[in-house]
């Protein structure tokens, strides 16, 4: 019998998010912070690096995203827009942070482990994947090194940053999105509707994670206007954040456990570089905007766009704020690592910065 495509990305979906139930599972046994995403990322990862290839679909990965903005954005109150408000000022500190993180990391890596100056910066680079990738295959450089050395920073910081909020007393895993009354479900359904469409909008305008933007843009708006009261049914936000951690864990999947011994130290050694930046810029612009220390940390925390969010609204920041910092950040590093690159590429034969 011929093999249809969707029963094959069902099934891939099904193996991996069950193998992230495990995962979730032995987080919660064991106390991880925010278990529903560390626990299925972890043994994901494990899985995937010894074992058979584990992957989410696109769709359901697209339609986990757009549960999770639309709980996200459940969390928007007109009195949290104002902290837009202070954008330019974080804006500022988010330029500063990612200039320092990207010179850092490419001196550690050039001068600890052998990296070539071009290579250096696109591994460096804190976010923006598929875009440094893009970069490295351009310039014919070793993206597998690349990869492994973004990848472990996306994993690290999954855990970092709930650590630093627990470190600060802060509990993190007594819940996911927000408290209170779930939405009706018509309520739903007309946001659910609306949000589709204006994640398709901008997925056509290639804006990155288009569908939890999507969801939570929408979401927002119409629980400022009071269209839309309530929060998030539990039994939609759990499998969502499931989904998320699954697929932090399943970026492992292509890389061979010799790959990742060699470049695992690069990416600790540079995951370390960028929570110490984040954490001096969110400790300077935290005072002068008047916010919690860890709302500004995971508001600048160059983890995965979609995950930080994530991990911002588990939190209990504006997710308007969090999201925008993340934007900003992307938006920033397509200018700025270019430029970066062709300084790098003056001296293409230096071992040193």
């Amino acid at each position: 019998m011929p093999r249809h495509p969707f029963l094959d990305d069902l099934r891939a979906t099904l193996i991996a998010v069950a193998i992230g139930a495990i995962g979730a599972l032995l987080g919660w046994l064991l106390h991880f912070p925010l278990f529903i995403l560390t626990g299925p990322a972890l043994v994901v990862s494990v899985v995937g690096i010894i074992g058979p290839e584990l992957r989410i679909a696109p769709v359901f990965r697209d339609a986990a995203f757009l549960v999770l903005g639309i709980g996200i954005g459940a969390g928007v109150t007109p009195q949290a827009g104002q902290l837009l408000l202070d954008l330019p000022l974080a804006a500022l500190g988010i330029l500063v942070m990612l200039v320092a993180i990207i010179w850092l990391s490419r001196w550690l890596l050039v001068r600890a482990f052998s990296f070539d100056r071009r290579s250096a910066v696109l591994a460096g680079s804190p976010g923006h994947l598929s875009y440094v990738l893009g970069l490295g295959l351009s310039f014919d450089l070793d993206t597998t090194r690349i990869t492994v050395v973004q990848t472990v920073r996306l994993l690290a910081l999954t855990f970092l940053v709930p650590l630093a909020a627990l470190a600060m007393g802060i509990t993190v895993d007594a819940g996911v999105l927000i408290a209170g009354a779930s939405m009706a479900w018509h309520h739903l359904l007309l946001v659910a509707g609306i949000a589709l469409v204006a994640s398709l909008v901008l997925k056509r305008l290639n804006i990155p994670a288009p569908f939890l933007l999507g969801g939570l843009f929408t979401s927002s708006a119409t629980h400022v206007m009071d269209l839309t009261p309530g929060a998030l049914p539990p039994g939609l936000a759990w499998p969502a954040f499931l989904v998320l951690g699954t697929l932090i864990g399943s970026r492992f999947t292509t890389i061979t456990p010799r790959e990742l011994g060699q470049s695992l130290m690069a990416g600790l050694g540079s995951t370390l570089i960028a929570l110490i930046c984040a954490g001096v810029a969110a400790v300077v612009i935290a005072p002068l905007i008047d916010v919690p220390l860890i709302h500004v940390l995971v508001a600048f925390a160059p983890g995965g766009l979609e995950t930080m969010i994530a991990t911002g609204a588990v939190l209990g920041a504006n997710p308007g704020f969090v999201a925008a910092c993340h934007v900003l950040r992307l938006f920033i590093l397509t200018i700025l690592v270019p430029m970066m690159l062709g300084k790098a590429a003056q001296r293409p034969n230096a071992s040193r910065s």
